[in-house]
């Protein structure tokens, strides 16, 4: 593990018009993107794509919200040493994040690989998350063989996109060119070793019996028809964090943050504002 200093706050966005920065932490350096203005939200993406993942989903999350979501490491602009990691460094790294940009805690909102980052960041790192939002994620990981997600797994990164739209969208949503588009837009292509050691970053990964450490006010949004996260897979994960809620998009697969965007959108603003900061800035950042 790596012990994490703050860095300087990186800039604000003004308005809704993104911003970029980044926040270096020891030998980790981290990329973002932001917009808006308001109750701090980090975004965190899924295991097939980086911070552009949420390029359309920021601006729907309103006003009072400032928005920033972030490469993990081996996507996108941010940089890490090639060695090793597990998923309690990836959870590191976004409590580094945090408070590189100034904050003593914000709100966290995962989607499928970034939700089990963020289940682990509530678990080993409780003090930065003022509240927790994930979906289309599970607590236990399993690349079975034959399974949805093993099937996905086991293909070349240059063969994972095409997969990837049937396990994402609905058969309606595929028939949207423009989600599509969305879709194959936000998909990222790594170099082999850069892709291995994400998947074992996580695999064979079990919070399940750690779950009910997670204090933060959470919400969890899965899609119905989600092949992989399913709605029971949710349900579990809400019983078992106290106070916990579930919310159940219908006619939805795997793409919350896609197909489901509006509503997933609409969900996590709610959460977020219906539990605001006190005083969410620490002293090196500035409003």
């Amino acid at each position: 593990m790596t012990d994490y200093p703050s860095a300087p706050a990186g800039p604000l966005a003004v308005g809704n018009d993104p911003a970029t920065g980044r926040v270096d932490a020891g030998d980790i350096g981290i990329a973002y993107t932001e917009s808006g203005s308001g109750e701090p939200l980090v975004l965190l993406h899924g295991g097939e794509s980086g911070r552009i993942q949420y390029d359309v989903f920021r601006p729907l999350l309103g006003d009072g919200i400032r928005a920033i979501a972030y490469d993990q490491r081996d996507t996108g602009d941010s940089t890490n040493p090639d060695a090793p990691y597990d998923l309690e460094d990836l959870a590191r790294d976004c409590a580094a994040l945090i408070r590189g940009l100034g904050y003593e805690r914000a709100h966290v909102f995962g989607a499928s690989f970034g939700g089990l980052v963020a289940l682990q960041l509530a678990i080993s790192v409780p003090e930065v998350v003022r509240t927790l939002s994930v979906g289309a994620t599970v607590a236990r990981v399993a690349f079975v063989p034959g399974s949805v997600t093993g099937d996905i797994v086991d293909l070349p990164p240059d063969r994972r996109a095409r997969k990837m739209l049937d396990f994402v969208l609905t058969p309606e949503g595929r028939a949207s060119e423009q989600l599509v588009a969305e879709t194959m837009a936000v998909l990222v292509h790594r170099p082999a070793a850069q892709d291995a050691r994400r998947l074992d970053a996580v695999r064979g990964v079990d919070l399940t019996d750690r779950l009910s450490a997670i204090t933060a006010p959470t919400l969890l949004v899965y899609g119905g028809d989600d092949p992989a996260a399913r709605p029971d897979v949710g349900r579990g994960i809400a019983d078992a964090i106290p106070g916990a809620r579930l919310e159940v998009i219908p006619r939805v697969r795997h793409g919350i943050t896609l197909e489901g965007k509006d509503i997933t959108a609409r969900l996590v603003r709610e959460h977020v504002l219906a539990h605001p900061h006190d005083d969410v800035r620490t002293t090196t950042g500035s409003k």
